[in-house]
């Protein structure tokens, strides 16, 4: 549960700004792409009262008699079932007391309804996978899960009872605005998200746009339940919704599902006025200077678009790209080819009235500020008068068109955009926005920039009288109904199987490879969604000893290898991805370095030739050395005073205590920054020399391909590159460590973690492990109703995000029980007192039989959805050839869960997870906090007299 800090997939994002939820940036504006298909839609009978709308390459409209909209989308290729509900409703509509009403709506919509009392429990015991998301001009609900009619039912019984029945009760709001407010405060320490929203904030004087979605602290404090309860009343109704099904579904089965659920509900008497505040051209350029504790520098500028409907939207999609792409990117080479900045970025967002564009970048504390911002604003004048190359224009598009195809491969994902695009006025407009991308050319995008990249029209820190003052009027959105009425949109795209994810149906289809010293393969070939294809390749080299005193070396190592070869530029390397749709990460460090793939069917081998060059014949460029050298030093410096960053180190060197030379060890940022500065490049060309090669290396393949083809490329390129030195596993020790509580300060911190566990001498196929894994979930797991979720953020508010993980080492008796929680300082205590009471009970008094029986149905249905992912599919089968293990040890795991009693779950529980053993540690402003605390108690007089 969210608000939504949407970033789109233009330009660099620093990761501390990422979406806080489970929406990724595959839902923004142009993130999906359509393709051809064989089958026209089968006829839908329609129910009584129940019109039909427009259909658009397989998701068709259908409108109830309430004036709820329905969006169904057929994808028979994977078990699994979206269902997302959106809600015209946002920080736009909120009125003066009102800001963070939205969100805070969208937390106690999980409270309970009349039918649904406890929707956390419910969610978790059908193994869905769901969030809700507050944004600028919508919310929505969703949940995705095992395509199961009873399943389906569930669902659309929760949403339509939550659309009307909701209990919005004051005394869930007395601990949930805590909660939420502890989320705003997650926000207050970042100084770049604080800078964003006062940036924001100056360039909007009269526009809701100017106000966060989370909200001001004090009306989140203060709003009354009263007010709470109207403004849900009054947005959430069927004719101020739209629901999108999408996945394994018959439609017209669905259809007479979803007018039975909700068809129900009356339409109200109510109209609803649409909002009619403009924000008036700006007049002069603006200035924000923000001064708090942090480690870098940041400069940045805003500019006034148009709004997501708007024709040049796309257009200006590409501007930001070609801006901010790396390597080729305009303000990359004005600023981190330079040095003068370590990181660049910028985004946009879809949104229904004009919106604004926004650039920064960030450099180290030493670094001058004016020389970034001249670079800066220079630059973004200068895509005004330099006219883009058609190389630029090219790639770009690419780019952009490569993440819209991909993305729409996904049936869940496509159902959850949609939202995005109601939101700006039509579903359809997505469609438009891939269109129009097509058709972008040099022209547009020099015409875009001209008319919007002006200083008077920009919000970066200073006001600039002028005489005769160039304005912006950006346009309002156009008449959306004319635009989408007579749309047709291209052809279905092509489905795929549907595929049985069980574990013996998996095993059945995979074919492996294991050739002594050489590379081993697992391939499972099957139709997908667009001929997709996922791939995980794995290389494991060197061995304790000779890895000493070379853990820096070996992450830079693995950095490097996408920053050029013998043969690629780094560019090069992009371009030929873009060109070949494909999605590649390469990373590692330690004793592995690993590639994951994502393209399609036909051009999977030439992926894999390019990945291969990737790491055999890697460059290593001196410029990218440093400019490498130079962003992992400056998000060193960025983290030292993040509470979770140093909660999190603390943590780990407490619970894993490696000698210093191990490549295991966990460095302090000191040493990061010492061990970075004294790595030389030879020390990389070295290290890739004597170490990488293919003889101890696995690769799955999962997806649409060609299997002869495929093994001929990778025995190819990978099946005699052998390594110098020898690959020996490192083992891993189990280490008893005394409880060792520690408290971290960072001052002006409004957030702090807390971060607690104990190590086990558990391995995997531990008799105990399954009854490990289930109690865990109880204790920890689920979707908020985990017993420290209930008990932590549900009862008492006292925590955003809390729960527990428990692992376990397949090959060694190593593993790790622990929790974590995010809090107000203030609150530590309070914490503390809950989680130790809540480990207590669990170890005490057990687990019922009622828990156990819902978590264990909920955590099996979790683990179908997974094995239905491509992606996560292939890392396990990756895995598992290193294992020698096949999804017959998930079977065999399953059916130990299955048959686990109280008694076993309650024991196991007792003799391992030992609350004394705990240990805790935690940062935060725990000095301000106790100042406060201190302020609040009343003075006494008692005993002041003085004593002869």
């Amino acid at each position: 549960m969210t608000t939504l800090n949407k970033l789109t997939l233009t330009g660099r994002i620093p990761s501390g700004w990422a979406r806080r939820g489970v929406l990724t940036a595959s839902l923004v504006a142009g993130s999906f792409a359509f393709l051809s298909a064989q089958d026209k839609p089968a006829v839908v009978a329609l129910p009584e009262g129940v019109t039909k709308g427009a259909s658009v390459e397989g998701i068709t409209e259908y409108n109830l008699k309430n004036g709820l909209k329905v969006l169904l989308f057929p994808d028979p290729s994977k078990p699994t079932i979206t269902v997302n509900i959106t809600y015209l409703v946002g920080s736009r509509h909120e009125g003066l007391g009102e800001t963070g009403m939205a969100h805070l709506l969208e937390h106690m919509v999980f409270k309970g309804s009349t039918k649904h009392t406890n929707i956390p429990q419910e969610l978790t015991s059908h193994g869905a996978r769901p969030n809700g998301t507050t944004w600028l001009d919508r919310t929505n609900y969703f949940e995705t899960f095992a395509a199961t009619d009873e399943n389906l039912k569930w669902a659309l019984d929760l949403e339509s009872d939550r659309m009307v029945n909701s209990f919005i009760k004051k005394e869930d709001l007395a601990t949930e605005f805590s909660v939420v407010r502890n989320e705003f405060e997650m926000g207050e320490n970042s100084p770049q998200n604080v800078l964003n929203e006062r940036v924001v904030s100056s360039a909007y004087l009269w526009h809701n746009y100017g106000n966060s979605t989370i909200g001001n602290r004090t009306d989140i404090e203060k709003v009354p339940i009263e007010n709470l309860q109207a403004f849900y009343k009054k947005f959430y109704q069927p004719d101020n919704a739209v629901l999108v099904v999408a996945g394994k579904i018959d439609e017209g089965k669905t259809l007479q599902l979803v007018n039975d659920y909700f068809g129900v509900i009356p339409r109200p008497a109510r109209v609803l006025q649409p909002t009619y505040s403009q924000e008036p051209t700006q007049d002069g350029e603006r200035m924000v200077t923000l001064r708090r504790v942090g480690d870098t520098k940041v400069v940045s500028a805003l500019y006034h678009i148009m709004p997501g409907s708007h024709p040049d939207y796309p257009v200006m999609d590409v501007v930001i790209e070609l801006l901010t792409n790396e390597p080729s990117g305009r303000l990359y080479k004005a600023l981190v080819e330079t040095k003068k900045a370590s990181q660049q970025y910028g985004y946009s967002f879809t949104t229904k009235d004009p919106g604004y564009v926004y650039f920064a970048a960030e450099l180290l504390k030493e670094k001058s500020i004016d020389e970034a911002k001249a670079a800066l604003l220079s630059t973004l004048d200068s895509v005004a008068i330099k006219a883009p190359t058609k190389e630029e224009i090219e790639r770009a598009k690419a780019k952009l068109l490569k993440d819209v195809e991909l993305s729409f491969k996904n049936a869940e994902r496509v159902g959850l955009a949609m939202s995005e695009y109601i939101a700006t006025g039509d579903w359809r407009l997505g469609f438009l926005y891939r269109d129009a991308l097509e058709k972008v050319s040099s022209a547009d995008v020099q015409r875009v920039a001209s008319f919007y990249f002006k200083p008077s029209n920009r919000t970066v820190g200073m006001f600039l009288p002028e005489q005769a003052p160039d304005r912006v009027d950006v346009p309002q959105a156009p008449d959306i109904t004319a635009m989408v009425k007579d749309y047709k949109g291209r052809a279905l795209v092509a489905q795929g199987e549907a595929f049985d994810p069980s574990p013996a149906n998996i095993d059945g289809r995979t074919r492996r490879s294991e050739q002594p010293n050489t590379i081993e393969l697992a391939l499972l070939p099957k139709s997908t969604r667009g001929n997709e294809v996922n791939a995980r390749l794995t290389l494991r080299y060197g061995d304790q000893k000779s890895l000493m005193n070379k853990a820096m070396i070996s992450q830079l190592t693995a950095s490097m290898l996408d920053k050029g070869t013998t043969t690629r530029s780094r560019q090069q390397i992009k371009d030929e991805l873009d060109k070949l749709k494909a999605q590649v990460n390469v990373y590692g460090g330690g004793n592995q370095v690993n590639a994951t793939i994502k393209t399609t069917k036909e051009n999977l081998p030439a992926v894999v030739k390019l990945v291969s060059d990737m790491l055999k014949n890697p460059v290593f460029n001196a410029n990218e050395f440093e400019k490498l050298k130079q962003e992992q030093l400056a998000q060193i410096e960025s983290q030292r005073s993040e509470p979770q960053a140093l909660a999190s180190t603390a943590f780990q060197r407490t619970m894993n205590p490696y000698p210093k030379e191990d490549v295991r060890y966990v460095m302090t940022p000191d040493e990061e920054v010492a061990a970075i500065n004294a790595t030389k490049l030879d020390d990389l060309k070295q290290f890739h020399k004597d170490f990488y090669g293919a003889q101890n290396a696995t690769m799955s393949i999962v997806g649409d391909f060609d299997e002869a083809s495929v093994k001929k490329v990778v025995n190819s390129e990978l099946g005699t590159w052998k390594a110098k030195k020898p690959f020996s596993r490192i083992v891993s020790v189990y280490n008893d460590i005394k409880p060792t509580p520690q408290s971290i300060e960072t001052p002006d911190k409004a957030n702090a973690l807390m971060l607690a566990g104990v190590n086990l001498p558990l391995r995997d196929d531990d008799p105990d492990y399954p009854a490990l894994v289930l109690g865990n979930y109880i204790l920890g797991g689920g979707f908020l109703n985990s017993r420290l979720a209930v008990r932590i953020r549900q009862k008492e508010g006292i925590s955003y995000g809390v729960g527990s993980q428990l692992s376990a080492n397949p090959l060694d008796k190593t593993g790790m029980f622990m929790t974590y929680a995010i809090y107000n300082p203030e609150n530590a205590e309070r914490l503390e007192k809950a989680f130790r009471e809540e480990l207590e009970k669990a170890a005490k008094e057990g687990f019922t039989a009622e828990e156990i029986n819902a978590a264990r149905s909920g955590l099996l249905q979790s683990r179908v959805v997974s094995r239905a992912q491509d992606p996560s599919l292939a890392g396990t089968l990756n895995n598992y050839l290193y294992l020698n293990r096949t999804m017959n040890w998930d079977a065999d795991f399953e059916k130990k869960m299955e048959s686990l009693t109280p008694e076993q779950v309650n024991a196991a529980m007792k003799k391992h997870i030992d609350p004394a053993k705990i240990s805790i540690i935690k940062a935060g402003d725990f000095a301000k906090a106790a100042k406060k605390l201190a302020e609040k108690q009343p003075t006494s007089s008692v005993g002041s007299g003085k004593k002869d």
